[in-house]
């Protein structure tokens, strides 16, 4: 787990606009015409047609696909009753995963009501709202009541995701784990440490999946749930099949499953050592687990595993489970998520981790193959299938239960929907960040005397995706490292000017001299600019001192890029080097060039990049649907750049006749699928959704992508060098700390792939 600090958690919330979520307009607004459609006068007719008919608010507003995300702040994480308003970045959390991974709005909604019947009520007055009601972080056994209530009261998809979402994603786990271990499911014995939500919910579902209530072990923090406890509340009497107590460690001998949801370090070696065959241990308390992955399994070989963390095999994310089970509840306007919904979207889940691993899910964790198996018995977070298998699934169970109101018909149609409900520009980065965790390599930071370079690198170092190594004055560096209290341990500061370097830089400067001897440099000249930071940066990356290089954040572009061609070079068959760039924009993820390098580029050498960038783009699993722009449309203006593009769009169709890509093209057509399909249906573009911009020329690519960065919100990730033999790269001026380590993932991404 990557190490989080207090001022940093505190910066992330605060820093621009407060909090994680916006609303934004789905309407144009421009005109004066626009807000009298919006408001009034023009706002009165969908409200006397909603007025007719109550089910066209579906149509005429956004109930269809916003969730309210509804908390009174009793049981936040492991936090404790910390509030409602304490509870708001939580809640805005949510509304954020909902958002990125099934495309749904959310309110977050934070209720200052302790009592059930107040809460219940509030609740059932603000309903109309929204189309569907995700209850959190409500303390036991108050939250089993409130949830009950609401789902008899209300018409709308109703779900405590404390209760059901770990219920629903570990009952997938079940399955797959006793297929693995050849055990049937009505005949496992059961131990459950912890009987909160969370516990109780996850028996009632396993309880529907055939395990036998004579069969579980439930303990809370007062013993093991039995007769002759006399404390009991209502929800846990159902499990309280057992005479007497006894201790968690008389249980759990030749118990065929372990569930924690309680706290960590409770299980030892010694009772995982006395379960039954192949065990099936669910350790899920965070941050540390009831027992830890490393003892469990050293003492088990047979054993198959699950906890909460990423950083071991099969985590129980609840976000698996809820953005999609809601998308799918959502699409058919459910009026409830009831247990038929649930046990389909248990079951997809444990189908979808059995089906073949995309290759691009394989790449993200770092792996040379992921197949169903004891470290595979759910699905991995980043795999995009995950909206269109368990959506449907859901969809498919509320149709057929008798709870959707508008049941859909065409299936094919709606996969589709799902899939382009979701851009590429957050699962991009979510990709670079998993790749490159899992093999990290050692990067140069050229300008390690800015402070922004030294949070870049602190960040990189502990999220797992780099070994730092810091390049400047030792001192300069070192000062900051106080000043700032910036925690890398044992990293490596050279100064390149410093005697102790003399060695190395007399080695550096020789091997250079034998590239540059006969392009104007003398071997005394080759040693002495060693002294430089990104020379020898470079050729700490040549000579296999380092992995990668990042540089350029207080030099301008050309002064930082000469060092690295003199010293690095262009790959093999490449003779044209680019700057990619990559937007994220809320129209999805965009890849431009070429932005930083060729001032007016031949229609051959616009060709050779664009390939180059294909090639490139295709390393991120992304297919390129390439248009190749200009003032001009398929020859209807003449000029030497449209037909600079047209030439080159010839000869990447000759040489390169699988790539999607055509022009010459003017931009709006390139962006617009309607307009493009109204007038150029002909066109290898039509119908397609373009995410590379080509440019004619320097001038166009860079003032369009500056024009971009600043005027969208999201990831900005480039310049991003095609064409190098080895993995540096460089910034722009004034990059920020977060585009910087968004580089710095690309860089380490870019060595494995090299």
């Amino acid at each position: 787990m990557p190490k989080i600090r207090k001022q940093d958690a505190l910066d992330y919330h605060s820093s621009g606009r407060p909090g994680k979520i916006e609303v934004v307009p789905t309407k144009p607004y421009s005109s004066q015409r626009d807000l009298s459609l919006a408001y009034s006068p023009g706002v009165a007719e969908p409200c006397l047609k909603i007025a007719e008919n109550a089910d066209d608010v579906y149509k005429y507003t956004s109930k269809s696909n916003l969730v309210a995300v509804i908390s009174n702040g009793t049981a936040v994480l492991g936090l404790g009753d910390i509030g409602p308003l304490a509870s708001k970045p939580v809640m805005e959390g949510k509304g954020l995963l909902f958002k990125i991974f099934a495309d749904i709005d959310v309110f977050d909604i934070e209720v200052d009501a302790k009592d059930p019947e107040l809460f219940i009520q509030t609740v059932k007055a603000i309903a109309p709202t929204f189309g569907g009601i995700n209850l959190e972080d409500i303390k036991a056994p108050e939250a089993f009541e409130i949830e009950r209530r609401l789902k008899e009261e209300l018409d709308i998809p109703i779900m405590h995701d404390d209760q059901h979402g770990t219920a629903i994603i570990s009952s997938a786990a079940l399955l797959n784990a006793l297929e693995l271990a050849k055990k049937r499911i009505n005949r496992i014995k059961i131990v459950v440490s912890g009987a909160g939500a969370a516990a109780m919910s996850c028996m009632n579902l396993y309880c529907a999946l055939g395990v036998q209530k004579d069969n579980i072990y439930m303990f809370d923090s007062k013993g093991l749930i039995c007769a002759e406890r006399e404390d009991l509340d209502e929800s846990k009497v159902p499990y309280a099949g057992h005479k007497k107590s006894m201790t968690l460690f008389d249980a759990m001998k030749k118990a065929d499953v372990f569930l924690g949801l309680s706290k960590g370090n409770v299980v030892s070696k010694e009772m995982i050592k006395n379960m039954a065959k192949d065990p099936i241990v669910f350790a899920l308390a965070n941050p540390e687990p009831e027992i830890s992955y490393k003892d469990a399994t050293s003492v088990r070989k047979d054993i198959i595993m699950a906890t909460g963390r990423s950083d071991h095999p099969n985590q129980v994310n609840n976000v698996l489970g809820f953005p999609f089970i809601f998308r799918g509840a959502l699409d058919v306007r459910a009026t409830a998520i009831n247990e038929e919904m649930k046990l389909a979207a248990v079951k997809a889940l444990a189908d979808l981790a059995k089906e073949t691993i995309p290759e691009e899910v394989i790449e993200a964790y770092g792996e040379k193959n992921i197949s169903f198996g004891r470290e595979q018995i759910i699905p991995k977070p980043l795999d995009p299938r995950l909206i269109y298998y368990v959506a449907p699934a859901v969809a498919k169970a509320a149709i057929s239960s008798g709870v959707a109101r508008e049941p859909i018909t065409d299936w094919e149609a709606y996969e589709v929907l799902l899939k382009n409900r979701l851009g590429l520009d957050n699962k991009l980065v979510r990709t670079l960040t998993e790749k490159a965790q899992a093999n990290p390599k050692r990067v140069v930071f050229a300008e390690a005397d800015q402070i922004k370079i030294l949070k870049a690198a602190q960040t990189s170092y502990e999220e797992g995706i780099a070994v730092p190594v810091l390049l400047g004055k030792r001192s300069k560096i070192e000062a900051l490292i106080n000043e700032y209290a910036i925690e890398i341990p044992d990293v490596v500061i050279i100064d390149p000017k410093s005697e102790e370097e003399d060695e190395r830089r007399i080695a550096f400067g020789k091997a250079f001299f034998e590239k540059r001897k006969r392009k104007g440099f003398t071997e005394f000249e080759s040693i002495q600019i060693m002294r430089e930071r990104n020379h020898f940066g470079a050729m700490m990356v040549e000579m296999g001192d380092a992995d990668a290089m990042i540089t350029g954040l207080t030099r301008s572009y050309r002064n930082s890029v000469r060092p690295v061609l003199q010293t690095i070079g262009l790959d093999k068959d490449v003779n044209t080097l680019a700057g990619l760039y990559m937007l994220n924009t809320k129209r999805g993820l965009f890849f431009l060039a070429d932005t930083t390098i060729n001032l007016d580029p031949t229609a051959e050498q616009i060709a050779e990049i664009t390939a180059n960038v294909a090639k490139t783009i295709r390393k991120f699993k992304v297919t390129p649907r390439i248009a190749m722009l200009s003032y001009s449309n398929f020859g209807s203006s003449i000029g030497n750049d449209a037909e600079k593009m047209s030439k080159a769009t010839k000869i990447l169709h000759e040489k390169h006749p699988n790539l999607v890509v055509d022009g010459e093209l003017q931009a709006n057509f390139a962006l617009n699928n309607e307009l493009m399909m109204e007038k150029f249906s002909f066109s290898h573009l039509a119908n397609k959704q373009v995410n590379t911009l080509i440019f004619p020329n320097l001038s166009a690519g860079n003032i369009a992508y500056k024009l971009l960065q600043e005027m969208t919100e999201g990831d900005a990730i480039g310049p991003v060098l095609v064409g190098l033999k080895k993995s540096v790269h460089v910034l722009q001026l004034g990059s920020s700390v977060r585009e910087i380590i968004n580089m710095v993932k690309v860089a380490v991404v870019d060595a494995q792939n090299k």
